[in-house]
């Protein structure tokens, strides 16, 4: 029995620069599954409003997220330090975090095979994933990884300015009032620090064969 049309939603939650979009991406291409990072979409919240300074932050991203093509997002840089720093702001917004919740929920019911990453996916969004995730990793290693990310973007950018601003994500993400980084008590811990990608998929991908083995059976094989 292949898998192309068979349900599977995984969820990856996580603090910043954990591996959490790289696992998700990867875990995705192997299962053929639609990937959806929400962080992405809360850089592109803050990249429009710092561009257009809209006057009702509202009523301007409820229009923009209506009518948004994720894959559009891909094509744009959103990875600088100022969208960095204001979307730390506007994650704690409670409108700007339903309009985004609402464009998550929907992909999610639009595609019964799906990957979605954030902070809160398990616990909010996808409550349900047959799979949850859970990513960690030193704040040494993560703001390494992250600082080779933006080096190629910014070449003025400083590891211990990088660094600091990790602390404060996620300082933010973990006591902010609406929908803060929790951990799921049924997600799988995966500690990316001393992690390639190869391991990193192949811890996953046993994760994932177990689910499909208990949901399908053991003639459930991925599609190739």
């Amino acid at each position: 029995m292949k898998l192309k049309n068979k349900s599977l939603q995984i969820s990856c939650d996580g603090g910043a620069a954990t591996g959490k979009s790289t696992g998700g991406k990867l875990i995705s291409k192997k299962y053929n599954l639609k990937f959806l990072s929400s962080g992405l979409l809360y850089r592109y919240a803050s990249y429009l409003i710092l561009k257009k300074k809209p006057k009702n932050k509202i009523i301007f991203l409820k229009k923009m997220f209506k009518k948004l093509n994720y894959k559009e997002l891909e094509k744009i840089n959103l990875h600088s330090q100022d969208i960095s720093e204001y979307t730390s702001i506007i994650a704690k917004i409670k409108k700007i975090r339903s309009i985004l919740k609402k464009f998550q929920i929907d992909f999610s019911k639009k595609n019964k095979r799906c990957c979605i990453e954030g902070r809160d996916i398990s616990t909010k969004i996808l409550p349900k994933s047959d799979l949850k995730f859970f990513f960690i990793c030193n704040l040494n290693t993560a703001a390494k990884r992250r600082f080779k990310e933006l080096k190629n973007i910014d070449k003025s950018i400083k590891l211990i300015n990088v660094k600091k601003g990790l602390r404060i994500r996620n300082i933010s993400d973990l006591n902010r009032k609406n929908s803060p980084l929790l951990r799921h008590r049924d997600s799988i811990e995966i500690d990316t620090s001393k992690l390639n990608k190869q391991a990193m998929l192949a811890k996953m991908s046993l994760h994932v064969k177990r689910v499909l083995k208990d949901k399908y059976g053991r003639k459930t094989r991925r599609k190739s």
